[in-house]
């Protein structure tokens, strides 16, 4: 009870101040490496995260799947250990396959997602405590190179899809060699307003 009374505590605390477009999550560490516009190429260093699959449409599954990373993180986990919060909450296509010439975002008939939380920095894959739920399991992502483009706005399907495209022709007009599919990079929880929302779309480069 005295958990769930905190996670309820802390979620209304980050409402209200993701609200009015204060952040106060810790966020993966990177090094900002070109900038052009709304445009990023960011060199992030090797992160743990806590991922999961969720079996839903997209917007059903972004309740279902953030209710399940929360859960591990506030404490149903091996070690009953309670964490930060970061940003951002990563979600992608599950079955999605690198296809350029795709709609990047396209539903797909078993409509699955995969959604991932970034670990706390400091903290390394042998020594965070197990998940208590199967459906949630820890991995470790080697550094990399990642190109992002910034938005924002609702983070509908559809926004996503027209930034990923915006992104995807910027890759290809300076020569970029995409190397994952795209994923939505979301900083804020649903009822930030509009406009003091930070929305990214990440793709891996070569």
């Amino acid at each position: 009870m005295a958990n769930t009374l905190k996670s309820i505590f802390v979620s209304l605390l980050l409402a209200g101040c993701s609200a009015f477009g204060i952040r106060q999550s810790e966020e993966p560490h990177y090094t900002l490496v070109f900038e052009q516009g709304a445009m990023q190429i960011r060199h992030y260093s090797t992160m743990v995260v806590a991922e999961t699959e969720i079996a839903a449409d997209y917007e059903a599954s972004g309740s279902i799947g953030f209710k399940r990373l929360a859960g591990y993180i506030f404490g149903n986990n091996s070690q009953r250990q309670e964490m930060a919060m970061t940003a951002p909450v990563y979600r992608k296509p599950a079955s999605e396959t690198l296809d350029m010439a795709a709609p990047v975002f396209r539903q797909h008939s078993d409509n699955r997602w995969h959604m991932a939380f970034v670990m706390p920095s400091g903290r390394a894959l042998a020594d965070l405590p197990q998940p208590l739920d199967p459906l949630v399991r820890l991995r470790e992502v080697p550094g990399k190179k990642v190109a992002v483009i910034r938005f924002s706005g609702a983070l509908t399907l559809a926004n996503a899809e027209k930034q990923s495209q915006a992104l995807l022709a910027w890759l290809n007009a300076n020569h970029y060699r995409p190397a994952s599919e795209p994923r939505i990079a979301a900083y804020d929880p649903p009822w930030t307003l509009p406009w003091l929302r930070r929305n990214e779309i990440h793709i891996d480069i070569e």
